[in-house]
């Protein structure tokens, strides 16, 4: 309850606060969603399912106890012959026969046993199979997490484009609805022609629908983070990335060196290394199964049978105890085990191709990465020259329009593409942030210093 709990107390703190509404950082929605993401929960889960493998492991060999208890009605019929006989009064008699008979009489049995292995192949490759499977379960735990941070970041990221693409409409919506009424007042006082006030309507018109399809995409960014990270979708006003997060692109590396960071810490490449270990372990489990084995044994068992028969009542006591050693080798098992011995091996000849695939394809999104980071900083770059460069063209056409030399369709243009550059500028800067991550996980390095770092490079709340 106190972890569902969390979320919640943090979207109460951010509306209480004036203006901090607005102000939902990255770092929030992350913390946020490390108690509240299903995908997170399942993982979770499943890592916290896999540490009793350890104690597994460890329990092979440990010793074993067991005690066995039986009671019923049984018959039972004993002739001894040669035996010596003695009573209280009488001395001993030789070459004696005694006989008990005891039909429907009470029969009991207990049996306490105990076993140590000392030597068992088979048990010590089951160990070492139950140890890699825990090791890749952490694994699995790692690569979830930076895996949901990546999550967040874009899903939040995502919020901040639409947010951004929702604002550039609403902004250009007013320009042209005072564009409208300049040009309609124009045309009735004669000074505008008639074809000023349909450009204006129609790309009005058109604004509309775009306003339409922006909030409707911002509304559904809004909720896949909301669901990420349980926060009401009122305080999810994310904040864009700042030009020009130089700072993380100046710690890049080569791509070579990238290549190899991946190829030592990709949690994907880790975990099919462990997968094809823990196969070669299976394989050795089923090949050593014809393997001899030794036991350290100790035992201790009364059997007892009471009741009546031919000869009377009778009773007999069994008592027994050992401590010895105890050697057990399988001689046939029907072809049961050969058979699991050679799937265990097509087994790890699929998780051996499967390493080799999974490297050549990390390898391969590494390179993306790289390149979409280093492509990425160069196309932001160009698209700050050309905000600029758009900005002085929209005041050159204001100022042309206001003295006749424009026309209002090229105060239109001039507009729509100031709106354009400054939309595909919060799209390539938010692009840039993720592809930094995305190349921080391949590597096996994203955390939440690497997190924190991208939340510095976010604009300041408004």
């Amino acid at each position: 309850m106190r972890a569902h709990l969390r979320p919640l107390a943090l979207a109460c703190v951010l509306a209480a606060l004036p203006g901090l509404a607005a102000a939902t950082d990255l770092l929030q929605a992350w913390q946020a969603a490390q108690q509240h993401d299903r995908t997170l929960a399942v993982a979770r889960a499943a890592h916290a399912a896999a540490q009793p493998q350890r104690d597994q492991a460890a329990a092979l060999w440990r010793p074993g106890v067991a005690l066995t208890a039986a009671a019923g009605v049984a018959n039972g019929e004993t002739q001894m012959h040669g035996a010596q006989f003695s009573a209280p009064g009488m001395g001993p008699t030789n070459g004696a026969n005694v006989a008990t008979s005891i039909t429907g009489g009470t029969a009991t049995r207990w049996q306490l046993q105990a076993s140590q292995p000392l030597y068992n192949p088979q048990r010590r490759a089951q160990q070492e199979q139950l140890r890699l499977q825990a090791d890749m379960a952490d694994l699995q735990w790692q690569a979830q997490q930076q895996q949901a941070m990546l999550r967040t970041a874009q899903r939040y990221l995502d919020v901040a484009v639409a947010q951004e693409a929702l604002r550039v409409i609403d902004q250009q919506h007013a320009a042209v609805q005072k564009a409208a009424e300049e040009a309609q007042e124009r045309y009735r006082v004669g000074s505008a022609p008639i074809t000023d006030t349909h450009e204006a309507s129609a790309r009005l018109a058109a604004l509309r629908a775009s306003q339409v399809a922006a909030q409707v995409d911002l509304d559904v960014k809004r909720r896949l983070l909301a669901d990420a990270t349980g926060l009401p979708t009122a305080t999810l006003q994310a904040r864009l990335p700042a030009a020009p997060a130089s700072e993380l692109l100046s710690t890049a590396l080569a791509l070579e060196a990238w290549q190899q960071q991946a190829e030592d810490g990709n949690p994907g490449i880790r975990l099919q290394t462990l997968a094809a270990e823990a196969a070669r372990a299976e394989a050795r489990k089923h090949s050593l199964g014809a393997a001899p084995s030794v036991d350290l044994v100790a035992q201790a068992g009364q059997e007892r049978l009471h009741g009546s028969g031919a000869y009377g009542t009778a009773q007999n006591k069994n008592l027994s105890a050992m401590v010895g050693v105890q050697l057990t080798v399988p001689l046939y098992t029907g072809g049961w085990r050969s058979a699991k011995e050679e799937e265990s091996l097509r087994l790890q000849d699929k998780a051996e191709a499967e390493t080799l695939s999974t490297r050549e394809q990390v390898a391969q999104q590494v390179q993306a990465a790289w390149l979409g980071l280093r492509m990425g900083a160069q196309r932001v770059h160009a698209l700050e020259q050309a905000q600029v460069a758009s900005r002085a063209r929209l005041d050159a056409t204001q100022t042309g329009h206001e003295v006749g030399d424009r026309t209002l369709l090229d105060l239109l243009n001039a507009q729509n593409d100031d709106a354009a550059t400054a939309l595909a500028l919060a799209q390539a800067r938010s692009a840039l942030l993720i592809d930094h991550l995305r190349l921080a996980l391949l590597a096996g390095q994203l955390d939440e210093a690497r997190l924190r770092a991208v939340n510095q490079a976010l604009a300041p709340a408004q």
